[in-house]
């Protein structure tokens, strides 16, 4: 193999590698000013149960709820399984519904009129009001549950959808048009790929409602799962184990948070490029 192969082969290996140290120093620099604020928050909580001598069925410290959290992580791990199943299932219901929709209110004006309206009613039903309801309506069983959710996550995902979709650019609308193009071609070459951007942000949204809609039918009436532990350990006077398990659902939300930017690359990685940074 020549000298200049072999050059060209290391500066190849080189630039996926530097490329890679770029994104991780970026991400670094990105999350370094929310970590040390959640560091001193912490150090200050700890600080101060430590001084105070509270009670911990008041305010356990966060080292009492590391400890009792790890103690009890196989309780915890199983509740948390069953949270995120029902938020994985009820999401991709509310999702499948939005998507279908958006499509048919896009495609018809008159739709548009007579759904959009219920979209922004669907948003003001309390949640915490209609939980325990729809428990007495349909039971304990997993139906409920994917009615809370999509309660919770339908109207950013469906309203983030129509707006993406009118907000597509006239000109090119209007070029395709010229050229003979159906009102399906245009919808996939322009309007679609125009509303990934909005959609996205509203799937952020939604996905992050989500988990707070399971907690919420879960506290309502469960077997299983994040919300029903907390109630149940709320009951018996353990902050701490109620503390643990909020902050595995607060993981888990942001687990989910930032899954979705890896399906925006994915999918659309032109979104990703456009955003302001």
């Amino acid at each position: 193999m020549s000298t200049s192969a072999i050059s060209s082969a290391a500066v190849g290996t080189a630039e996926p590698a530097a490329a890679s140290r770029l994104r991780f120093g970026a991400a670094v620099r990105w999350a370094l000013p929310s970590a040390t604020i959640v560091a001193l928050l912490i150090a200050a909580w700890e600080i101060y149960v430590r001084v105070s001598g509270v009670r911990p069925q008041v305010l356990p410290s966060p080292s009492r709820i590391a400890v009792q959290g790890w103690a009890h992580r196989d309780a915890i791990a199983d509740n948390a399984s069953a949270t995120l199943q029902v938020t994985l299932v009820g999401f991709t219901v509310s999702l499948l519904v939005a998507w279908i929709l958006a499509v048919a209110v896009d495609f018809s004006p008159w739709l548009r009129r007579a759904v959009v309206p219920l979209f922004v009613v669907s948003q003001t039903l309390p949640i915490i009001a209609i939980a325990p309801l729809l428990i007495i309506w349909f039971g304990f069983g997993l139906l409920p549950k994917i009615l809370v959710i999509a309660l919770a996550t339908f109207f950013p995902m469906a309203i983030g959808l129509v707006e993406g979709f009118a907000a597509a650019d006239r000109d090119a609308r209007s070029l395709l048009s010229s050229m003979g193009a159906s009102r399906w071609q245009q919808f996939r070459y322009v309007r679609l790929p125009s509303a990934m951007p909005r959609f996205f942000t509203s799937l952020r949204i939604g996905i992050t409602y989500a988990v707070v809609g399971a907690i919420f039918a879960e506290y309502a009436g469960a077997s299983a799962g994040l919300g029903i532990y907390m109630s149940q350990q709320k009951n018996s006077f353990r902050t701490d184990l109620v503390l643990a398990a909020v902050v595995v659902t607060a993981v888990i939300s942001v687990a989910l948070f930032l899954l979705t930017y890896l399906a925006e690359r994915i999918v659309a990685p032109w979104a990703m490029e456009s955003r302001p940074r």
